[in-house]
């Protein structure tokens, strides 16, 4: 009996499974895939839960991205608001001085007018005065001095009319 090569690959074949059996590799081998298997779950149930995680902070994060466009939007009123409320101010306090400022004028126009009702009446008294006296020195007979005075008078009455106006 010859016993050809195929005969000895089967052999060897068989003593190999049987040595492989005998040290329980398939169970190792089985163990180390069972370990893997169970590895990579745990990881994926991580992953899982870092996922989640991420949504909650995520979620997190949206709630105070729109809680702080909210917070803008009600500073930005408030600032609108106050300048608003400024600008009214200030125009306010604008007018109020502008209304002093004119009641000054109005009350020193009123001296002014005052003066120079005072200086016209002086002045008149001046000129009236300065009338007489050129009256007296110049004049020789009384018919001519009445009539002059008279002039004189009528003179002094349109020059005041004349200043008052």
């Amino acid at each position: 009996m010859t016993f050809d090569a195929t005969f000895w690959v089967t052999i060897s074949f068989i003593i190999f499974i049987g040595i492989l059996i005998y040290f329980k590799i398939p169970q190792k081998v089985r163990g180390v895939l069972d370990k893997n298997i169970s590895d990579i779950k745990n990881q994926i149930n991580e992953a899982e839960k870092l996922k989640e995680d991420a949504k909650n902070i995520l979620t997190e994060n949206e709630k105070k991205i729109s809680n702080s466009k909210n917070e803008v939007k009600e500073m930005i009123n408030n600032a609108n608001e106050q300048a608003e409320k400024n600008v009214i101010k200030t125009n306010k306090d604008f007018h109020n001085f502008m209304e002093i400022r004119k009641k000054n004028a109005e009350e020193r126009i009123r001296q002014l007018k005052n003066q120079a009702e005072k200086d016209i009446k002086n002045a008149s008294v001046k000129i009236a005065i300065e009338s007489v006296e050129k009256l007296i020195k110049n004049s020789l007979d009384k018919s001519k001095l009445d009539k002059i005075y008279s002039s004189s008078i009528e003179e002094t009455k349109l020059a005041l009319k004349k200043k008052s106006s």
